[in-house]
């Protein structure tokens, strides 16, 4: 099916609509305290539940009828027929002429036959690659799977970059608390070599199972990193005395102590992998979108099928919401729309994420590659350059950490954030300070940082906390009107996981179509890929190459020649 030239958002009467309102509040002034009082049922008008989770929209700049022109400007740049495509197997991966369907990835085996893509049948091989991947991980868990001397194993490392670590990475934080089978996980990304020697140091290589993760078994970083832990494991094995250093040693200790996520099974091989142990994925599997496929084989191993499972059914439940839920009652997209109105028309720059659970501690970072590495392009998927602000900055902290580090910006600079808090009600590890139950004293906190963004503190009522320097009154003035979103579950599953991994994938395309990316490529990742493998010669041995550079770069390399020790 071919792809139509997106809809210029800015061009459609839902737009102007949008920019009429948005002006209208504007001269009205925007006024949260004035908005709630004048309307007792404001929470109720905009707050939304989708599975298991709770949404409280009432803390953001807009009013209960502001909903159905966010829904007008989704129908109007044909958010439906996009959501569609998606679902379907349409190559709306335009540059690189791919389907995506990461939503099949968490479909029921009841599908299968439903999705046909390309000639495939796209659960089918979901299931049948999710069976392998099941029997190996319990294997691992139950000790059948033992490394070269015989001992089970204890630690999992995977060796990926981008999406094949930052998304299972994330992921065993969140659900460390269910790692019930003695098997930890570590994850290692970055090619200084100091992030392989600090995950290693402490390891028994006798109990250490490395998951090299690459679908084409390519990636300069993680097969630079992977051929560094064989020699680390390779070498450590043989100073304990646990192989004889002769090649047939040698081999038999890569294919027990190293499996693959990968399809280029040759590749896989060639490094000493059997390539039965090799988990594939495909090319419709974006790498930021790939947490719920082979990728997440470190996480069916430490925390078992049955939970892997649950955490698909955590995606699946709010890819279904987001597809059939009316837009003007449609949490998932709304939340994106809401993001398109910050950035489009309040000329909002970045986006806080603030989880208040320390197990999400690295969901801000998972969220900046799935939004910025998706939406962050300036020009449309068929080529022609955007006509709007596109992309936001995602950063955030877990919990009072942020408190007492960026929120001073938040609350009092002048630059509006939005920012979404998510917590849960049940904590895994409830703690009694005396009377003080620890987790409800940081719901507090949770609770109380939205009401302050909202409705700020007055010079008046500075002045009846007893403040009477009227000099120093105005640095205790809080404007308020600092928009939030906030977002509560019972508790922290992976199943909840699921869910909310999904909703914000889902964010990434209603602001994607709204402003006509292709969401799914990221050709901004390659050039620097391309100049690195040019200059690399360049820094300790080759004058040609470093010949060939700018000035700028000779100048920093001739300063590395000089103090490399």
């Amino acid at each position: 099916m071919a792809i139509n030239p997106p809809v210029d958002a800015t061009q459609t009467p839902a737009w102007a609509a949008l920019q009429k309102h948005y002006d209208e509040l504007q001269a009205e002034g925007i006024n949260l305290r004035k908005w709630f009082a004048e309307d007792p049922q404001r929470t109720e008008k905009l707050s939304f539940q989708a599975g298991d989770l709770y949404f409280d929209l009432s803390k953001n700049l807009i009013k209960p009828e502001t909903l159905q022109l966010f829904a007008n400007l989704a129908k109007d740049v044909k958010l439906d027929e996009r959501i569609k495509q998606q679902y379907t197997g349409v190559h709306i991966n335009n540059t690189e002429d791919r389907a995506v369907l990461h939503t099949a990835l968490r479909r029921p085996v009841e599908d299968e036959g439903k999705y046909i893509v390309d000639g495939q049948d796209t659960v089918k091989d979901v299931h049948e690659t999710l069976d392998r991947i099941y029997a190996f991980a319990n294997k691992v868990r139950s000790g059948e799977w033992k490394g070269v001397t015989g001992k089970t194993i204890k630690t999992v490392v995977n060796i990926g970059i981008g999406g094949s670590d930052l998304g299972p990475n994330m992921a065993y934080e969140a659900l460390k608390a269910y790692a019930d089978a003695g098997i930890s996980a570590r994850y290692v990304s970055n090619i200084d070599p100091t992030d392989l020697a600090e995950k290693t140091k402490d390891l028994d290589p006798e109990t250490t199972l490395f998951i090299i993760v690459s679908k084409t078994f390519t990636t300069l970083e993680t097969l630079t990193n992977a051929r560094c832990a064989r020699t680390w494991l390779l070498g450590k094995l043989e100073a304990q005395g646990a192989i004889d250093g002769s090649d047939a040693s040698k081999k038999d200790a890569v294919k027990k102590h190293f499996v693959a996520v990968s399809t280029a099974l040759d590749k896989v091989e060639a490094f000493g992998i059997d390539p039965t142990n090799a988990f594939g994925f495909w090319n419709w599997v974006g790498g930021r979108y790939s947490v719920d496929s082979a990728v997440g084989t470190s996480l069916a191993v430490v925390l078992g099928p049955e939970r892997f499972e649950d955490f698909l059914r955590g995606f699946h439940t709010i890819d279904e919401y987001f597809a059939t839920t009316p837009f003007e009652k449609n949490v998932v997209a709304l939340m994106g729309l809401l993001n398109v109105w910050y950035v489009n028309f309040f000329k909002a720059h970045s986006h806080a994420v603030l989880p208040y659970n320390q197990y999400l501690h690295r969901f801000p970072a998972y969220l900046q590659q799935l939004t910025m590495e998706s939406n962050g392009k300036s020009v449309r998927w068929d080529g022609t350059p955007v006509t709007t602000e596109t992309g936001e900055i995602f950063w955030g902290e877990p919990g009072t950490n942020g408190q007492h580090a960026f929120y001073q910006l938040i609350h009092q600079g002048t630059r509006l954030i939005p920012a979404d808090f998510i917590a849960f009600v049940n904590t895994k590890n409830p703690t009694q300070d005396g009377d003080q139950d620890v987790h409800e004293l940081f719901l507090g906190n949770f609770l109380a940082q939205t009401k302050a963004l909202a409705f700020g503190k007055t010079a008046d009522e500075v002045r009846a906390d007893g403040e009477t320097r009227e000099d120093v009154i105005p640095a205790r003035v809080f404007t308020g009107n600092r928009p939030t979103t906030s977002i509560l579950g019972d508790d922290l599953t992976p199943y909840a996981l699921g869910e909310l991994i999904a909703l914000y994938e889902h964010i990434t395309l209603v602001e994607g179509t709204v402003w006509g990316l292709d969401s799914y490529d990221q050709w901004g990742v390659e050039l620097g890929k391309v100049l690195a493998k040019q200059i690399t010669p360049a820094i300790s041995q080759d004058d040609d190459a470093l010949a060939a550079q700018d000035q700028s770069t000779q100048g920093l390399i001739k300063f590395y020649r000089a103090h490399r020790r």
